[in-house]
């Protein structure tokens, strides 16, 4: 006997959201960052309503804030930060995705996606950077603390090729990054993001060496 397929039954605040990205960043130095996009994806074999709220909407625009996804698909919204100020530097912002089945009513389902206006992404990128040295170092010091043989032979300092290497290391570091269009530094000496992180992690095993003699 055929039964015909039921769609499951929907408790308010039950269905799971699938939205990406979870976090919005917004740099005021960049305009190309004031438009960001984040998608709702429906894995479901049924449409899906939808509503985007905000905690301050009077600082952002969100290009169709209400609408409908179809079943197994996705849909993209755009979302524009347009009061850029100082003042808003450091804020937290929400962004709620309030869904639900095209013939109900109240929200069975909501995520929240936070905002947040920075100054610079090089001053981000810069403090991400500088947070994985130290905590590099830190996992370092413990590592070489915890298995430090019992008997260490006396040295009278690091070799030439070890302060050597970590100078390399040290300007590498202070070399502009891939995209930097205001540094004076010809283009060839500008490093990727991967190349300073290989050399501050060479720069981190060099100072444990140095530490330890």
């Amino acid at each position: 006997m055929h039964q015909q397929k039921r769609q499951p039954e929907l408790v308010e605040g039950n269905l799971p959201v699938f939205v990406f990205p979870t976090e919005l960043l917004f740099y005021a130095d960049d305009q190309s960052t004031h438009n960001q996009v984040l998608t709702l994806y429906n894995p479901y074999e049924f449409a899906l309503k939808f509503k985007v709220l905000c905690t301050t909407p009077n600082k952002y625009v969100v290009v169709d804030a209400a609408g409908a996804v179809k079943p197994q698909c996705c849909m993209d919204i755009v979302i524009h930060h347009r009061d850029v100020r100082s003042c808003h530097y450091g804020v937290i912002d929400k962004f709620r995705r309030q869904v639900s089945e095209q013939s109900q009513r109240k929200a069975s389902g909501r995520k929240e996606v936070v905002a947040t206006l920075l100054l610079s992404a090089k001053e981000q990128q810069k403090e991400e950077e500088e947070k994985r040295i130290k905590e590099h170092l830190t996992e370092s010091l413990f590592f070489e603390q915890s298995f430090q043989p019992e008997n260490r032979t006396v040295s009278s300092g690091p070799s030439l090729l070890t302060v050597f290497l970590a100078v390399v290391c040290i300007t590498a570091l202070m070399l502009p990054t891939l995209g930097d269009v205001e540094s004076l530094v010809p283009l060839y000496l500008h490093l990727s993001v991967n190349q300073k992180l290989v050399a501050a992690y060479i720069l981190g095993l060099i100072t444990m060496a140095i530490f330890r003699t």
